[in-house]
């Protein structure tokens, strides 16, 4: 793209977001056409998360419907919150319910839960989101703007032509919503034509703030004292009140109070007089409206959303925040009031409980009881779904944002296994480039999901390794038998604690900056990090960070040993079906074994380029006997099979068979139809393999010998092979060499 082409595409862009300020009566004309454009704050809200739509995840093994608002497209993912779904649609409900006027309109949305869960990334979500709403044509945001500089001469109380400056118009500082300037009663029936049968209609009870009166009220009072009959449309006049769109930001529709913020409870509510501004203005013996500062939260807030960080630490404020919500209506001073419409939410840690529950044994006299009666609250958790886990692993260590959404399952799978490469810079100011092998990020998921699981609840068929993966998939899969997650009743405190992300993303970090003591001729395995050397990184760092208590390191480090021995099998599957890849079976040959057991089984005959035929006993024999590797002759009488082989046809492969058919029973099922993947039954058993096939295929292999093979044996073909295919899968020559190795120790000891 050339230099101008950016200025191009800059302009481009504010054409789109921003309008030509518009009359009064132009602006009731598009709300017409477009009602959302005028829509109160909850529903604004709500509004702009519909308009992204839902994905389907898995989370806790359930399917859910999440909003893809919350995946923060709008900035490519950068400020995606990763899991609690079921939270952030909870939020949703309570958006609806407040938007519909059905009740807690008097709530304060509260998000608790423990550090690095996602709540900073709720915030600048929200604020992404809304932003990038309002430059839709359907999420355009309104407010009014005065003139009134003219008001006293007799020219600018006419309806002349003249051109009044630019610097003579006022916008409301707090953004005052357009509908705000009818009488309430007119108001009212104006929004009853707007909201007509709709389910969700639009509410506009503010007047105008201060600031806007206060001009009103001016031209009101001059057109008065000029004999002028129709008083409202004189006011509101092009000449006078214009509105204009603006984009949401901090400051412009979204009011944000962080931990650092100080001032008293009314300046950090609403803002604060300006001395020197009292004394210029004509305030007739009475404190003027236009004298006000409104920098406050909730006067940035006004119209859309106000969020208090770290809400612990406004613990004072939360009190004079009580009877925002219900009365939507804030004083600036006694005298002066300024109605409110804006949706609060605060955001804390667990310390603010502790500070909510100071007075709790005081029972019914608790000074904090009417505050907590109006906070509603949603408590996000540690992410307790691996391949979650481990996207949120990898944002933390580069620059990806992008939202991980896979087609399937295995396609998921795949990405959370893969290697990733980082260049790390020396103290000397050069960079090299550090590889995390294949499952090394997997591990460390797998490990800090582990950490937040309760195995209380957990059967005692199932470890909590088999938890996580039940809830990141929804089912696990062990030989022929499936188990699903909602067989069980997962009601434990999952999530509540546990590694935190920030921890795991230090260890690596300090893994990949460090140096390791592996020495190979031809290969740079210093350069790679494994998959035990994270996991024995992450448990040595738990006793000396000072997040953790004795007890809780303690219970940590007893998990390791189960987290280890499951990124050992993964890995040794990757090494064994590496061994065996020129050995596989293709689809084809499945196809046609599983034609003529459906065939067998119905007894029906097998369609064929030769026409029908009835089904092959030896094809399905050899078939049985040299890729899956079930039986032995023993198991069939010549070719035909024994009560143990029919029940294995009907129960694995039947039985997987008709539960497809069912499930594609509008489609017409036909068997040359199906696709082997979709049926797990089907697909673990002809992809198991084991290293008694490699036996059986390879007389001459010697685990024993693999790290330095004689040549000209079989043990080197195999070796070259299989490093081959390995980096076709996502190795590097060096952790293909440092993985296989490590599996072939292991599988020497029990070769013989």
């Amino acid at each position: 793209m050339m230099r101008r082409d950016y200025i191009r595409a800059a302009d481009d862009e504010l054409r789109e977001a921003y309008e030509e300020p518009m009359s009064l009566e132009s602006y009731v004309d598009a709300a017409f056409r477009q009602p959302s454009i005028a829509a109160h704050a909850s529903k604004y809200i709500l509004q702009a998360v519909e308009s992204m739509g839902t994905r389907t995840v898995v989370e806790e093994g359930e399917e859910r419907e999440r909003y893809r608002f919350f995946d923060d497209p709008a900035n490519d993912g950068e400020h995606a919150i990763l899991g609690n779904t079921e939270v952030l649609n909870a939020f949703v409900d309570d958006l609806r319910t407040i938007a519909s006027d059905r009740g807690k309109s008097e709530k304060i949305i509260w998000f608790d839960g423990p550090t690095a869960t996602g709540k900073s990334e709720l915030k600048r979500c929200l604020v992404n989101g809304l932003r990038e709403y309002s430059k839709t044509d359907e999420g355009r945001r309104y407010t009014i703007e005065w003139n009134v500089a003219s008001a006293s001469d007799t020219r600018g109380l006419s309806y002349g032509d003249e051109v009044d400056r630019e610097d003579d118009w006022y916008e409301s500082p707090v953004q005052s919503h357009p509908l705000s300037v009818f009488p309430e009663t007119v108001r009212e029936g104006l929004l009853d034509d707007l909201n007509g049968a709709t389910d969700l209609p639009t509410r506009v009870d503010a007047d105008l703030d201060p600031f806007c009166r206060e001009a009103y009220d001016h031209l009101e009072e001059q057109y008065r004292r000029n004999g002028q009959t129709d008083i409202f449309s004189a006011v509101t006049d092009p000449r006078h009140l214009r509105v204009k769109n603006y984009v949401v930001d901090v400051g412009r529709g979204i009011g944000v109070l962080h931990s650092e913020d100080d001032g008293s409870p009314k300046e950090r509510l609403v803002g604060s007089w300006m001395t020197g501004m009292l004394r210029e203005l004509d305030s007739r013996g009475r404190k003027n409206p236009q004298a006000f500062s409104y920098d406050g939260v909730l006067s940035q807030g006004n119209g859309l959303l106000t969020v208090v960080e770290d809400a612990a630490q406004h613990a004072d404020l939360l009190q004079k925040l009580l009877n925002v919500p219900d009365e939507e209506r804030v004083k600036l001073d006694k005298g002066v009031g300024m109605d409110i419409d804006t949706q609060l939410v605060i955001i804390s840690n667990p310390d603010l409980d502790v500070e909510l529950d100071k007075y709790s044994d005081r029972n019914g006299r608790d000074p904090l009881k009417a505050l907590k009666r109006r906070l509603d609250k949603h408590e996000f958790g540690y992410l307790t779904n691996l391949s979650l886990e481990a996207e949120l692993i990898r944002r933390e260590l580069t620059n990806e944002t992008a939202v991980w959404q896979a087609e399937s399952y295995e396609e998921l799978a795949a990405t959370v296994r893969q290697a990733l490469e980082i260049d790390v810079r020396d103290r000397e100011g050069s960079t090299r480039r550090r590889e995390l092998a294949p499952h090394a990020v997997e591990a460390a998921a797998l490990y800090s999901v582990v950490t937040r699981l309760d195995g209380e609840d957990t059967p005692g068929s199932l470890d909590l390794v088999d938890k996580a993966l039940l809830f990141d998939r929804g089912y696990i899969q062990r030989g022929d038998e499936r188990i699903d997650a909602d067989e069980f009743d997962f009601d434990g405190d999952d999530g509540s604690h546990g590694i935190p992300v920030t921890h795991t993303r230090d260890v690596v970090a300090e893994l990949l900056q460090g140096e390791t003591d592996r020495q190979h001729a031809d290969l740079d395995v210093e350069a790679v990090v494994m998959p035990d050397d994270v996991l024995d990184a992450m448990a040595d760092g738990l006793e000396d960070a000072p997040v953790f208590s004795r007890a809780e390191a303690a219970e940590y480090e007893n998990r390791l040993a189960m987290v280890k021995n499951y990124i050992t099998e993964r890995q040794e599957a990757d090494v064994l079906d590496a061994v065996l890849a020129e050995k596989g079976v293709d689809e084809e040959t499945v196809a046609e074994y599983v034609e003529h057991v459906f065939a067998w089984a119905s007894d029906d005959r097998v369609e064929t380029d030769r026409g029908p035929v009835d089904p092959d006993p030896l094809l399905m024999k050899l078939f049985e006997t040299e890729h899956l590797g079930r039986f032995g002759e023993e198991a069939y009488d010549g070719n035909d099979p024994t009560d143990r082989v029919e029940t294995f046809r009907r129960e694995k492969i039947i039985t997987a068979l008709n539960r497809y058919a069912w499930e594609n029973r509008d489609d017409g099922f036909q068997v040359s139809d199906v696709d082997f993947g979709e049926i797990p039954v089907i697909r673990a058993v002809l992809d198991t393999h084991d290293w008694a096939d490699v036996e059986r295929l390879f007389e001459d292999f010697d685990p024993r010998q693999w790290d330095d093979p004689p040549s000209e044996t079989e043990t080197e073909r195999v070796k070259a092979r299989t490093l081959e295919h390995m980096q076709d899968r996502g190795y590097s020559a060096a952790s293909a060499e440092l993985t296989s190795r490590k599996v072939m120790r292991e599988v020497s000891y029990r070769w013989d």
